[in-house]
């Protein structure tokens, strides 16, 4: 009985302390080919901005990535021939903000293709929409003193 109870707490303990429902079901969705079909802005205008401490905005578009949630690794690959193109390596996370209005924070950590980053430096996003078909980021910055918006629009290509 003894060892029964044990048993009930080790379980209960480690269902407690586990990644909450909705960021498993993130994962499993995530999981696979995306294409970066378009970026927008919460601003009208011409802005000179490098995502992702990488590069501009027509880089990135068309770009292609790979999400492998097992190992929180993936990596995507800049298609543009007049842009430096080539696969870039990254760690993620995807933390839950509010459970109740579905919510997630998504980081993102360029590295090497050794899963080491060269400077520790990451990115924050918010993972505004994830369904099977599509996924939108968002990044909010500061614009002259006013929050300024980006918006990486993702449609799935495979698994």
């Amino acid at each position: 009985m003894k060892k029964l109870f044990v048993l009930a707490v080790v379980v209960m303990t480690a269902i407690s302390c586990g990644v909450p429902k909705t960021v498993s079901e993130s994962r499993k969705i995530i999981k696979g080919y995306w294409a970066l079909d378009n970026i927008t802005y919460s601003e009208s205008g011409e802005f000179n901005v490098s995502l992702l401490g990488d590069t501009s905005k027509e880089c990135f578009e068309g770009s292609t990535w790979r999400f492998i949630p097992n190992n929180n690794t993936g990596v995507y690959t800049i298609n543009n021939g007049e842009c430096p193109t080539g696969d870039r390596n990254f760690i993620f996370t995807i933390q839950e903000v509010d459970p109740t209005t579905g919510l997630y924070d998504f980081l993102l950590k360029p590295t090497n293709a050794k899963g080491k980053s060269p400077d520790n430096t990451g990115f924050r996003l918010r993972l505004a929409q994830l369904n099977e078909s599509t996924m939108r980021w968002e990044q909010t910055v500061s614009l002259e003193g006013s929050p300024f918006t980006i918006n990486m629009n993702f449609t799935k290509i495979n698994e």
